[in-house]
């Protein structure tokens, strides 16, 4: 009759075997981006909020005083910078989206061997500093260009005028200009999202689309558009980030009716002796601002395939 017995214990048991050491190899793999983040985000953060609550000036110095009407003096002081800032980002945002899906889908499905050199054209520009792009801009947006003429003879700049986008026949130094330079150089933050999500859609959905008698508009609605959103949150995230930011637009094709936030930090930073706190509280206020504004899109929109 057999009896059941305990089963024997195992010779690593007996031999009492050392433990398994954890693996240091994916720590130190990291270590070098979690010290980039700590060394040019981190740090920098930390001494952008310890200077928004200093007071003091150049000659002087400053010193933490824990003033914290720096940042409500920014709001009270500095709030049509900040309206402008939004509007702008915004008005680019959704601007290049409605210019860029277009051209987008165009490359992606119907691109055919031209799909490269069509890509390499839309990123060319970029090749050129981002400065002397927008200097070539105020130059044929002038009142004197052949752009503004026509737009004159065709009576474009009455409807802009009437709409409150320019002054006049004074296209240059104004609202749209600004928002027109913005589109220009950042556009192909938008389109390359677009196009990669684009591409990976297989051509086939496209067909069972019409075989099952559904418009264009209807495939497009309810096949392409939602496999491409993950492209269309990367894009309008890649867009609306530096846009916020941007003053170089608003500085060299504005006016100081046009000023945004970027403009009054610099302002505040470099002109004024006692504006160094003030900077920073704009700083932090446009760094966190612009997150809170990126998470809750984030979220609205969803992530789960982003990238």
């Amino acid at each position: 009759m057999t009896t059941l017995t305990e089963a024997p214990p195992k010779a690593s048991e007996v031999l009492g075997a050392p433990k398994k050491k954890r693996n240091l190899l994916p720590y130190l793999l990291l270590a070098p981006g979690v010290l980039w983040l700590v060394v040019f985000f981190l740090i920098p953060i930390i001494t952008a909020i310890s200077a928004s609550i200093q007071t003091g000036s150049l000659d002087m110095g400053f010193k933490v005083t824990w003033n914290w009407a720096n940042y409500s003096s920014t709001f009270s002081t500095y709030n049509t910078e900040i309206i402008h800032s939004l509007i702008y980002s915004i008005a680019c945002t959704v601007i290049c989206l409605l210019l860029g899906y277009p051209l987008a889908y165009f490359i992606a499905f119907r691109g055919g061997k031209w799909k490269n050199l069509l890509m390499a054209l839309v990123i060319a520009p970029a090749f050129t500093s981002f400065l002397i792009r927008t200097i070539a801009w105020e130059t044929i947006l002038s009142d004197h260009g052949t752009v503004v003429r026509i737009m004159i003879d065709l009576r474009i700049t009455n409807l802009m005028d009437h709409l409150g986008l320019i002054t006049g026949n004074h296209v240059l130094n104004s609202p749209f200009s600004v928002v027109f330079g913005m589109v220009y150089n950042f556009l192909p933050f938008t389109v390359l999202p677009l196009y990669t999500s684009l591409e990976k859609i297989d051509p086939r959905l496209h067909e069972a689309g019409r075989d099952l008698y559904c418009s264009g508009y209807r495939t497009w609605r309810y096949v392409t558009w939602p496999l491409s959103l993950p492209g269309v949150i990367a894009g309008t995230l890649l867009t609306f980030i530096p846009a916020v930011g941007d003053y170089v637009n608003a500085y060299m094709l504005g006016s100081p009716n046009t000023q945004v936030i970027g403009q009054v930090i610099e302002n505040e930073a470099l002109r004024d002796v006692f504006g160094y706190p003030i900077a920073s509280a704009m700083g932090v206020i446009l760094t966190f601002g612009t997150l809170l504004i990126v998470l809750a899109y984030v979220k609205k929109a969803g992530s789960e395939d982003l990238l």
